[in-house]
């Protein structure tokens, strides 16, 4: 199945020159959302993970699935202030300025063993700082999976020898 039919291309979303991925075609239609989550689990069912992280807001719909096909635990990762319990932060750099993403301090403990899921891999920056959170709890990160790649943003570069795995290539 070519997933690429589902994703469609809106230009100059959310500002002129960019070609925004929505991914709303893939999650309406159940035998391609199927086909894309067995895409994403197969390089992670051999690697005893304890647990996944989605990353706000589009990380949360296969971040979760991944979790359900796994038998895994599932911590949703967040914007400031939208996670009700005491927190873990980190910061990272924006092309013009930074960002702050969350998760419960008590959600990742020593020893857990953890995939990382996005839907985008871009810059890089999100995920990283995502993984960096991950092991200032004292989880492992195994590996970071995304629905779909920026290969010429080169973003896997700023993951620091992390295993990575895409779906989808752009």
């Amino acid at each position: 199945m070519d997933l690429n039919q589902f994703i469609r291309i809106v230009p100059d979303f959310p500002k002129p020159g960019i070609s925004f991925k929505d991914i709303t075609p893939l999650l309406l239609d159940p035998q391609a959302r199927d086909y894309c989550l067995q895409q994403l689990v197969e390089p992670l069912k051999d690697l005893q993970a304890t647990k996944v992280v989605g990353v706000e807001s589009r990380g949360f719909f296969f971040g979760m699935a991944i979790a359900q096909e796994l038998d895994l635990g599932f911590i949703p990762v967040r914007k400031p202030g939208k996670l009700p319990y005491k927190t873990a932060s980190q910061i990272y750099d924006l092309e013009y300025g930074t960002d702050t993403i969350e998760i419960h301090s008590d959600a990742i403990v020593p020893g857990d063993r953890v995939i990382m899921h996005d839907d985008v891999l871009a810059t890089g920056g999100t995920a990283a700082a995502a993984c960096t959170l991950i092991e200032s709890l004292g989880g492992e990160v195994m590996a970071c999976s995304f629905l779909m790649e920026l290969s010429f943003l080169d973003g896997a570069a700023k993951l620091q020898g992390h295993k990575s795995y895409s779906v989808l290539r752009y």
